[in-house]
């Protein structure tokens, strides 16, 4: 959370604290209007608000100690009465600022504008350890996502090596030169997955990455394969996880049109619906079967990034057809590249 936004709340906190003061006033004073206790309670209140500020960095300072030492606890009950008692020099100065004249503010008594003054200093001190706490879980939830995220990358580049190197590999004994050829694609394409370290992508540079491996698998499957892609401009900058659609289309390249003889079509959509993006890749090739059970590896670990990085936004929806074939539709909230 920034800090901007976190001193908004504590500035906002301190209106109900100014309101109920502004009620004691008039509960002390009798008949009083409205506008003129709140006035009052300001010239109190806004010294209560600056030293909060102190008391807040006091908090950061001294973390919350686990397990919890008497030490901690002296300390804090040594700054409470500082607190007040700094609380109390502060408003009458200001009150005689506007008076013109030394005033001692102590509403309706000494001691109990020290009990006062101790008891906001609990309340600063306790606001600020739980926005201090909250702090240090989401950075820890960060570094867990991170580190989870970095191992699924770490799991999804040895898969994708060994189905390119099959592919290659199945090319060695028969057709020599084609194997070269692609070999040549299958380094280009490693070196990109080496060099990316990114979680999220432009659409555009995923496209890229995708077109470069279909031409790898076009130099084994000649006019096996057919592609067909729909990727309308307006879309190329919204982000996508790395390597997401490289999944759906390695998919279907491996468990639909590999295991057939006749051609495979494979239709590549992305559309925008709503606040989402639609990947979708639709193949014609073989039957529901192996893409259930052999392509569930991929599917898998995509599934576990789109849950690390939009919960419960995003989701990957699987079709299959009577007579084979398989359609898996990506939905991921619909961002931007500027808007990350």
């Amino acid at each position: 959370m920034p800090r901007v936004w976190v001193w908004v709340q504590v500035l906002f906190g301190w209106i109900p604290v100014w309101a109920i003061y502004s009620a004691l006033i008039v509960a002390q004073h009798g008949p009083m209007s409205p506008m003129r206790a709140g006035i009052i309670a300001l010239r109190s209140i806004v010294p209560a608000a600056l030293l909060g500020v102190g008391v807040h960095r006091l908090a950061r300072r001294v973390p919350w100690p686990h397990p919890f030492r008497l030490r901690f606890a002296l300390l804090h009950l040594a700054a409470a009465p500082s607190y007040a008692i700094l609380w109390i020099a502060a408003s009458s100065l200001v009150d005689s600022a506007i008076r013109s004249r030394l005033t001692l503010v102590s509403g309706p008594g000494i001691f109990p504008f020290l009990v006062l003054g101790i008891w906001l200093y609990a309340m600063v001190a306790g606001i600020s350890y739980a926005i201090e706490a909250t702090a240090r879980a989401a950075r820890a939830e960060a570094i867990v996502t991170r580190t989870q995220l970095a191992a699924l990358r770490a799991q999804l580049h040895p898969h994708f090596l060994f189905n390119a190197l099959h592919t290659v590999v199945q090319l060695i004994p028969t057709e020599p030169a084609r194997a070269q050829d692609a070999a040549e694609q299958l380094a280009g394409l490693l070196r990109a997955t080496v060099e990316e370290d990114r979680d999220l992508v432009r659409l555009r540079d995923e496209w890229a990455f995708v077109s470069r491996y279909l031409e790898l698998e076009r130099i084994r499957f000649g006019d096996r394969l057919e592609i067909r892609a729909s990727i309308p401009p307006d879309l190329a900058e919204v982000t996508v996880p790395s390597y997401a659609l490289q999944t759906l289309v390695e998919n279907a390249v491996r468990h639909g049109a590999a295991p057939r003889v006749e051609p495979t079509t494979i239709d590549i959509a992305a559309r925008a619906v709503g606040g989402t993006l639609r990947l979708v890749v639709r193949d014609t090739g073989a039957g529901s079967v192996s893409t259930r059970n052999a392509g569930a590896t991929g599917l898998a670990r995509l599934r576990e990034r789109l849950a690390a990085l939009y919960g419960a936004a995003a989701r990957l929806d699987l079709a299959f057809g009577e007579a084979g074939g398989c359609e898996a539709t990506l939905i991921i909230p619909l961002r931007r590249g500027d808007d990350e």
